[in-house]
């Protein structure tokens, strides 16, 4: 059977666009499919950040006049983003200034304000992504499978419903249920959806209109990215409202572990280290510790365990629990450093903990890139104390930089890291430091077990090579993925248009160049 060609539909692409993990999988997932045969090609908003990159952009469609005027004379770009494998694949981009091309982020403003036209900027993503999908589309390349990821890019799946000319399947991704991606029930006329998608059978969300509800109850398949996870969310308070849905589904619902970019995260070929280190010889491992001191202004300690944290600075995040328990590890001779941004409360307490600890507390507000690396490197310990995390990818680019991770048991932390104990380490499973209670007494707990242990270096010796040695790489979650594709191809009936008299009064009729397209 020739490639199952495949539609990449996602906010966020790492190098060009990140606020998060989103960006890191774009980036990695589809370059580990097309390594394995699948013919995948990425579609996302055409933001400055990502336009400005030079990757030989071309008009593929010069206007396509969608039904709501507020899309204007949206447009496709597309361009070759060269590959970690040394390929390039394919990226479409939508060319619509007057919603992507603005300073701030992909979604907040300069202030960290939500942008108010939110809803029409990713409906209109959904729109082009199943308008690309259809028989009318201007493209030769035509996918079997749309891959949508999180909530902005969900309608997709609704649009895709009320236009039944489309035969291409739909599979879902859920990485934070937590992000309903809901907006006023009254906008969905104006995103070119007929008055009937507002039904509990539909994308209705409690009274308001969610674009994760629009993809988790159309969706041929839904994956989210871990096992734990995926039973988590079936059941309150993980459902976040969707638990009866995702419960009803349960058979088209699977956890994938995520996987990680591993070249470039990689501590022996890392250029954003003091040293490079390797499984077989970790001994440049301090010489990034000295680093990570010297660039948040710690005393050099080289036998100070030194936890370290990057995260977004919110209750989800634990960093209340972690701030709250801070004083006595920094008391009791550990250091500590963070990196993020988040909370103003959390962020002024954080502050003030390291004016109070100037020699071992570092705290660095927002995200740098090669800074998270060296602290991945640099720290001896990664806290990560969760409440609730999907999978995470923090936690396994430490293990994979021998930072051994603590963190609660829950989703992909859960499914990820080994408890560390005697009989663990001895047999070669052991990868970090989990706890099973949600509370700060239990990650207390947890990080004086990560320093106890700490103190005995061949044992931590042993820890630190047994996380190193773990295969996080993205080749058996693209296969998973792939499994996936090739069974929902099976089951579009041919090439041809699906008719469906049902649906054909309520069907969603992009234009081109102001006439119908169907």
């Amino acid at each position: 059977m020739p490639s199952t060609r495949t539609l990449f539909v996602t906010s966020e692409l790492y190098p060009l666009i990140k606020t998060g993990g989103l960006a890191d999988v774009s980036g990695a997932l589809p370059t580990a499919l097309g390594a394995l045969g699948t013919d995948i090609q990425v579609l996302l908003p055409g933001y400055a950040s990502v336009l400005d990159v030079p990757l030989g952009w071309r008009v593929v469609v010069a206007g396509m006049r969608l039904v709501p005027a507020v899309w204007h004379m949206a447009g496709v770009l597309e361009g070759q983003m060269p590959t970690a494998d040394g390929k390039q694949i394919t990226i479409y981009a939508i060319d619509c200034p007057p919603l992507y091309r603005r300073a701030g982020g992909p979604y907040q403003d300069a202030n960290g304000v939500d942008w108010a036209d939110n809803a029409a900027r990713f409906a209109l993503l959904g729109a082009v992504a199943a308008y690309l999908a259809a028989p009318a589309s201007p493209l030769a390349w035509q996918p079997h499978i749309l891959h949508l990821n999180d909530w902005q890019s969900g309608l997709t799946a609704a649009y895709q419903h009320f236009m039944p000319e489309v035969t291409a399947k739909i599979v879902a991704t859920i990485r934070n249920l937590s992000f309903a991606g809901d907006f006023p029930a009254t906008d969905i006329t104006q995103w070119g959806l007929p008055a009937s998608a507002q039904d509990i059978h539909g994308i209705e969300y409690y009274g308001r209109a969610s674009f994760l509800k629009a993809a988790l109850f159309y969706a041929d398949h839904i994956t989210t990215i871990s096992p734990s996870y995926a039973r988590e969310i079936q059941s309150a308070p993980l459902g976040c409202g969707f638990e009866g849905l995702l419960a009803s589904r349960r058979d088209s619902l699977t956890g994938i572990v995520n996987g990680i970019d591993t070249k470039a995260w990689d501590p022996a070929n890392d250029a954003a280290l003091a040293a490079p280190y390797t499984r077989a010889d970790p001994s440049g491992k301090a010489l990034n510790k000295d680093a990570l001191q010297a660039r948040f202004r710690l005393r050099r300690r080289a036998r100070a365990p030194l936890l370290g944290m990057v995260t977004r600075l919110t209750w989800q995040k634990g960093a209340d629990s972690a701030l709250g328990q801070a004083r006595g590890w920094l008391d009791d001779g550990a250091q500590l450093v963070v990196l993020g941004s988040g909370d103003p409360g959390i962020e002024l307490a954080l502050a003030e903990l390291a004016r109070n600890y100037p020699q071992d507390m570092g705290f660095i507000v927002g995200y740098d890139e090669p800074l998270a690396h060296l602290l991945e490197a640099g720290a001896d310990a990664f806290l990560m104390p969760s409440r609730f995390e999907p999978c995470g990818l923090n936690q396994m680019y430490g293990m994979r930089y021998g930072t051994p991770p603590i963190v609660p048991a829950t989703g992909g932390l859960a499914d990820t890291v080994t408890h560390a104990q005697h009989v663990t380490i001895e047999d070669g499973s052991a990868t970090g430091f989990v706890f099973d209670a949600d509370t700060s007494q239990a990650l207390d707990t947890a990080v004086r077990q990560a320093i106890t242990l700490y103190a005995q270096p061949k044992q931590w010796q042993t820890l630190m090579t047994n996380a190193m040695q773990r295969d996080f790489s993205w080749v058996a979650p693209a296969r998973a993925y792939q499994q996936f594709y090739a069974r929902l191809r099976q089951q579009i009936p041919g090439e041809a248009a699906i008719t469906s008299s049902a649906h054909s009064a309520a069907r969603v009729r992009p234009q081109v160049n102001g006439k119908r397209t169907a």
